[in-house]
């Protein structure tokens, strides 16, 4: 069904879905997506996507547009968002040997460094010098596992080479090179601090008339950052998702932050997180039992199982089969629920991944 306005009706019977004890096995996590539901750029506005919602005590599902989050969200509400800046983290170049480079920056160390993935027909071993194209030369001094550290020989800002030669990193799902609509889409409109390598998508949808639209109606906004990793496209390779080791990124939650939250609880007023990226964050800073500031590295990982103790609500969008994020996606709203609603949402046409449409969930209990 669809409809300019969707709202969960607060006095709506709750009939809880029993689940199995947690899915714990990769190939839970499975469905069948069609190809071509896989979007592969942005649609013209920010805010034209479809939006399916889910309220996990029930298992009811509406199909929507991205516009009726307004309805959906009620005055009181705090809506929290990762205000982290994509910067552009692949870089081309080669050896001096003339073999092809392809660099992809996983983060910044430090202000001459960078900690990177690396392709090429062979291993870039310690010692190697790598050319960028356009400009700017980097050395490989270590090697991290999959991973290499290189020093950069150049003397202008490594932010300035990124911001001049890099390219924008987008997803391997994404069957295009990257081109310039990409450095303003693939980038939220709050975006503020650079050190993300993948785009905090469900903040996609949001252009700046509607983020100004949220405070007119007596909903607040707050900031938290999560530097995204590519980790977040990297596969489960074990069948046991006990067994997984989930990728490492840096978070910061101030205490304001924290305040806001706690105010808005106390007054009755749902946090609503935008994204599994402002969730694992919020929820890394609350695994003592209540919020508190936060700076340094999590590698949260969310199953079913887990409970939740700070986020009452999540935009998100649709997440690849088998993912971490979309385990997260079924702890907070049921397994069953979950699973059913990305089955609807395949079914029903929806645009999935990145440049996708959205999901507004609440959670199963």
């Amino acid at each position: 069904m669809t409809g300019s306005v969707c709202p969960f009706s607060p006095g709506m019977a709750i009939l809880k879905l029993v689940n199995s004890w947690p899915m714990l096995y990769k190939s839970d996590y499975h469905y069948k997506l069609p190809e071509h539901l896989i979007a592969q750029a942005p649609l013209g506005s920010r805010t034209a996507s479809r939006m399916l919602t889910l309220d996990g005590c029930t298992g009811e599902l509406r199909d929507c547009y991205f516009v009726d989050l307004l309805d959906l969200l009620r005055p009181g509400d705090l809506l929290v968002l990762n205000n982290t800046r994509v910067i552009p983290a692949r870089l081309y170049g080669q050896k001096p040997t003339g073999g092809k480079v392809e660099l992809l920056v996983e983060r910044l160390l430090d202000e001459g460094r960078i900690l990177a993935h690396t392709r090429s027909s062979k291993a870039v071993k310690p010692g190697t010098l790598i050319e960028v194209i356009g400009g700017g030369s980097f050395e490989c001094v270590e090697r991290q596992g999959e991973l290499a550290v290189f020093e950069f020989l150049g003397t202008e800002p490594l932010f300035d080479l990124l911001e001049r030669v890099g390219h924008i990193p987008l997803p391997p799902y994404i069957q295009r090179p990257d081109g310039g609509e990409d450095r303003l889409r693939y980038q939220t409109v709050y975006a503020a601090r650079p050190g993300a390598v993948a785009a905090p998508t469900a903040g996609l949808h949001f252009d700046k008339k509607m983020i100004s639209q949220l405070s007119t109606r007596g909903i607040s906004t707050a900031h938290v950052t999560l530097h995204v990793g590519s980790g977040t496209f990297q596969p489960v390779r074990v069948e046991k998702l006990s067994d997984h080791r989930m990728h490492s990124e840096f978070c910061e939650i101030n205490q304001s932050v924290v305040e806001m939250v706690n105010q808005t609880k106390s007054e009755g007023g749902r946090v609503i997180a935008v994204g599994t990226t402002t969730t694992r964050a919020l929820e890394a800073a609350s695994l003592e039992g209540q919020l508190k500031s936060f700076r340094g590295e999590t590698n949260l990982f969310i199953t079913p199982g887990y409970r939740f103790s700070c986020v009452d609500g999540l935009l998100t969008n649709f997440h690849l089969p088998e993912s971490t994020l979309l385990t997260l996606v079924c702890a907070f709203a049921g397994y069953e629920q979950v699973m059913s609603a990305y089955r609807h949402a395949v079914k029903e046409g929806y645009r999935f991944f990145s440049y996708g449409d959205a999901m507004f969930v609440r959670p199963s209990d």
